[in-house]
């Protein structure tokens, strides 16, 4: 009896250990989310130089107290360059998936209720637009349409949509067989408050848990573009182009290319962690986690 009773106890403990760990990392991720979040959006209230003024007797200066993070190879400020370039990068990552979730979700959910025709037109187009290659795709584009955070968050908004129009519409076949849209049906509902009420709500978890990992894939995206010098036009820095120009003094001062990619890199796991927790915790399986 005592060894089962501690058999019990030893395996009733262990989902508790494994809940603490993944939730040690998940709270460490949305800590320094939201460090990035407050810096970029209070940037203007911080005491920092402008990220654009030019010292040329102190390029690549070491760290101080005047410049925490030193400058780079103009003279400007590396701390306030990180920083201001911290709103470009979510700017983009937010507002791209956005688009993609908005248009992307609602296509979605109309094919994988409505079926038939109208699901294979909405496919076919979907396989077409992901047929291209998206960095390739991205770069023709921006190449061509000048750059500018609109563009770009348009550009990579439209890819986007491939990606969350199967999200949704895998999660609308899933739910449109259930007790509770069938149940609605025999009342009389109509076809838009069956989209609205009873699917949107159920939709709406698994997007927003894949919503957060397409933030983290746009930051790569745009901060690749970036590099390669067709993402936000100078002199506004984002971490790409930071790392871009910091490349060219790898020999002499390394750390302007690798603190903009270390923020990056925490940033994107973050956002990652943040997203496979939440894609844990909405999947119906047991012990998803």
């Amino acid at each position: 009896m005592a060894t089962l009773e501690l058999s019990l106890d030893e395996s009733s403990a262990a989902p508790v250990r494994r809940k603490r760990r993944i939730g040690t990392l998940f709270w460490f991720a949305v800590g320094w989310t939201v460090v990035v979040f407050a810096v970029a959006i209070l940037a203007d209230l911080l005491p920092l130089p402008s990220p654009t003024d030019m010292d040329m007797l102190e390029r690549r200066g070491p760290f101080s107290a005047e410049h925490w993070l030193g400058t780079d190879g103009l003279g400007r400020d590396e701390l306030s360059r990180l920083i201001y370039g911290a709103r470009i990068s979510l700017i983009v990552g937010l507002c791209a998936p956005m688009i993609g979730v908005t248009i992307g979700g609602a296509l979605g959910m109309l094919a994988g209720y409505f079926r038939g025709r109208f699901e294979s037109i909405v496919v076919g187009s979907m396989d077409v637009l992901l047929a291209f290659p998206p960095l390739i795709l991205a770069l023709a584009v921006t190449a061509y349409l000048g750059q500018s955070i609109f563009n770009l968050t348009c550009i990579l908004g439209v890819l986007g949509i491939p990606a969350f129009m199967r999200v949704a519409r895998a999660a609308t076949l899933t739910l449109a067989r259930r007790e509770f849209v069938i149940a609605a049906q025999a009342l009389g509902a109509t076809h838009t408050r069956i989209l609205l009420r009873e699917l949107l709500p159920n939709v709406l978890l698994p997007l927003l848990a894949f919503f957060l990992l397409g933030v983290a894939v746009t930051i790569v995206v745009e901060g690749s573009l970036s590099f390669l010098g067709l993402g936000v036009p100078p002199p506004i820095s984002s971490w790409g182009s930071m790392i871009g120009e910091g490349r060219e003094s790898l020999d002499v001062a390394p750390r302007l290319a690798f603190i903009p990619a270390a923020a990056m890199f925490l940033t994107v796991l973050a956002f990652n962690l943040i997203g496979d927790t939440m894609r844990a915790l909405t999947d119906p399986r047991q012990g998803a986690l």
